[in-house]
């Protein structure tokens, strides 16, 4: 049995690990320039990223290249991952478009739907990826939120979560051109 004292600790405890979202998409309401995924994503896009653990420890850094068209009536982005280990992974996103805004995305590792909504410069996406845990696999929850902030910049935060518990946070920079064609 726990004692109500105990009870309202850990519910503070939990309520201080997760955090409460600040940000809404109202927010973002008028500002430019608007997000468009389709738009932006079409044709080459890379990124750099990172995972940090919810001490804030960098645990991952890695690089993706990324390919985005129509085939039919789906947005199709084709993402080739590099690890800074030298591990590789990809991934497929079938994305839907739909009313005002709104998305529905696939993908092979993802657990049922994504789901997306843009709002002036901001999409937020959720939705539940299964990632590789020993011999096993895991089921987190991502918050992804993507601000373009121009013609050729995103910067994408994601929250990620176990139990309603944040187990880490992921943090990308995407750029329209090849940053390493950019730096000759």
């Amino acid at each position: 049995m726990i004692r109500r004292p105990a009870l309202a600790m850990t519910l503070a405890i939990a309520f201080l690990v997760t955090g409460c979202s600040s940000m809404k998409l109202e927010q973002f309401q008028g500002t430019e320039p608007a997000f468009d995924l389709t738009d932006y994503f079409a044709g080459k896009t890379w990124a750099h990223g990172v995972f940090e653990g919810r001490g804030g420890e960098i645990k991952r850094q890695f690089r993706v290249e990324i390919d985005g068209y129509w085939e039919g009536e789906e947005f199709v982005l084709d993402e080739d991952f590099v690890y800074d280990d030298g591990e590789t992974d990809q991934r497929t996103w079938r994305i839907t478009p739909g009313d005002e805004g709104e998305y529905v995305g696939r993908a092979g590792d993802i657990v049922g739907t994504a789901t997306g909504h843009e709002v002036g410069q901001a999409l937020n996406w959720q939705y539940t990826l299964r990632l590789p845990y020993g011999d096993s696999t895991i089921d987190v929850k991502f918050d992804d939120w993507m601000i373009r902030r121009s013609e050729h910049v995103v910067i994408n935060r994601a929250t990620v979560s176990k139990f309603g518990f944040r187990v880490g946070e992921v943090t990308l920079f995407f750029v329209k051109s090849d940053p390493d064609e950019a730096r000759s």
